[in-house]
């Protein structure tokens, strides 16, 4: 998040796309609703379902899913043509404001219209809100980046953005609400592909020269590596001979399940390291057994960039070991020492090599919120990115075209899916299955649909049905629904039973290797029963 927290109660107006917060992220949902009723700000919500957040809206527009990029521009093409944005923060601020101009030109109210299902009177009155209450802050989620576009649905909300001043200021910000509690943190520590620890580029060679001094080695690669999205299908391939999971549920969260499930059966040989005996554990050749948050000394980096001490509440169970303790054995065992005693130790390495991090204590993190960067200790952190300049200088505007999803219906799969989570389960129920209070909350997992679609094929409300794609079937119970709309259906992941991601797609988005969960043509039958 460029912003805070705090800031969404600042906001005069409140732009939530592609997120059911309340199910979500619904202590980030308070923020929300008490902005609405008692600060006063104006709340968008703009997401294919009508989600319980919509309550509260001024306005909510449902798009038909997988048009994100083209309603935004169309939002930008009424501030531009009535002149509604900030041409000051334009002028000092940002570069290539005419290539946005000449992008946005074909976006017209009724051109949108007919690509996203949202009236041109809608549009251009959210377009006039969003613009002349300022600060405005725009909160968004998988909704907005699990497709073959999301990265440039991402780029065209900086745009928003950028374009009305909304960035560096109090209230402000572009703002995505992470999904598990310490991925912002793990993506710090270089979890991924193409960087080291903040972000620091694995290609940049003074970079590579830097860390190797500090490590005490040689030789580290300057070559990007695989996305998780590309090591399965490698895998598949014979590519990749070996995995080595942890705390990842692939068998359920992964899209096209079954072919997940064929490309870990090519490996010779699978790691999994977890708490629990995962659907992908059971699979495995050795299971690690770990440690769970409250058995464990660290810090955990939250969705607002804020560092927080984890302590150790309870003793780990049999000869559970914390995740960094078993990296450390398997890494001395092949040769390569690491000899930390704590985590404290760890994370004093962690300041030393991160410049966003370097500021950053266990002892300061005692007395003081301290969200990065925080470039030493006597930085009092950073809790509003890009205050008085971006990363590079200036903002860049980006002219972004939309580009249709990759899948579609047709007469054979006449409706859309698309999947998400609720409020009783996390992720694919590793830990919330385990606990009898939730499961009676939400014991098994359901296709929600419209009484109207329900009609056209013959289905009552509570019975089993079949739902199919490309990829494959799976059975669920059919739920009628108030946040339904007509020809979208909707099923939560995570039941490995009737699991949603047998029928996702495997199509990437290009840049950030995410797939496309948020989209999927399918049909739904009847089951018949003998008699």
């Amino acid at each position: 998040m460029t912003n805070p927290i705090v800031d969404i109660e600042k906001a005069k107006v409140i732009l939530v796309i592609g997120s059911n917060t309340t199910e979500n992220h619904p202590v980030i949902s308070s923020y929300i609703k008490r902005a609405v009723k008692f600060k006063g700000a104006k709340l968008i919500v703009i997401d294919p379902r009508k989600i319980k957040l919509t309550l509260f809206s001024e306005k909510w527009l449902r798009p038909l899913p997988g048009t994100n990029v083209a309603w935004i521009n169309g939002l930008i093409h009424v501030i531009i043509k009535e002149k509604l944005f900030d041409a000051e923060f334009i002028k000092k601020r940002t570069i290539d404001f005419d290539k946005l101009e000449k992008s946005i030109e074909k976006f017209t109210p009724d051109y949108v219209e007919s690509i996203t299902g949202i009236k041109k009177e809608d549009l251009i009155e959210v377009a006039r809100l969003y613009a002349q209450a300022k600060p405005g802050t725009i909160l968004y989620c998988m909704g907005i980046t699990q497709h073959t576009s999301g990265t440039d649905n991402v780029k065209s909300l900086a745009n928003l953005a950028m374009l009305c001043g909304n960035l560096g200021i109090e209230g402000g910000g572009v703002n995505p609400l992470r999904g598990q509690n310490n991925v912002q943190g793990a993506c710090d520590m270089g979890g991924l592909p193409n960087v080291f620890t903040g972000y620091q580029a694995v290609t940049d060679p003074n970079i590579k020269t830097r860390i190797e001094k500090t490590w005490n080695v040689k030789g580290l690669s300057i070559k990007p590596g695989l996305t998780a999205t590309e090591m399965i299908p490698a895998a598949g391939e014979g590519h990749i001979k070996s995995l080595y999971i942890m705390g990842e549920n692939p068998l359920v969260s992964d899209p096209d399940i079954t072919h997940v499930e064929k490309c870990f059966k090519a490996l010779d040989f699978l790691v999994v390291q977890d708490i629990f005996i995962t659907e992908t554990a059971q699979m495995a050749d050795v299971i690690l057994p770990a440690t769970c948050f409250a058995e464990k000394e660290g810090t955990f980096t939250n969705t607002e960039r804020r560092v927080q001490r984890v302590r150790k509440a309870v003793h780990a169970p049999g000869k559970a070991l914390g995740d960094w303790e078993i990296i450390c054995r398997l890494s001395t065992h092949m040769g390569v020492p690491l000899t930390y005693q704590n985590s404290r130790e760890i994370m004093d390495e962690i300041a030393m090599v991160t410049p966003s991090y370097r500021g950053i204590t266990y002892e300061r993190l005692e007395t003081e919120n301290l969200h990065w960067p925080c470039p030493d200790l006597k930085h009092p952190g950073t809790p509003v990115l890009h205050k008085d300049t971006f990363p590079h200088g200036k903002g860049v505007f980006h002219g972004i075209d939309y580009i249709p999803s990759t899948e579609k219906t047709n007469k054979t799969y006449p409706l859309l899916l698309t999947t998400g989570r609720v409020l009783y389960h996390y992720h694919t129920g590793t830990m919330t299955m385990q606990t009898q209070g939730l499961n009676e909350m939400s014991p098994e997992c359901f296709i929600e649909i419209t009484p109207e679609d329900a009609g056209t094929y013959n289905i009552m409300d509570g019975e089993m049905i079949q739902i199919t794609s490309k990829r494959g079937s799976v059975q669920a119970i059919a739920k009628f629904s108030p946040k339904a709309v007509n020809g979208t259906v909707f099923m939560p992941f995570h039941f490995a039973k009737a699991a949603a991601n047998k029928l996702t797609s495997t199509k990437l988005d290009p840049v950030s290797k995410i797939p496309e969960l948020k989209v999927c043509a399918v049909k739904l039958n009847r089951i018949k029963i003998d008699a």
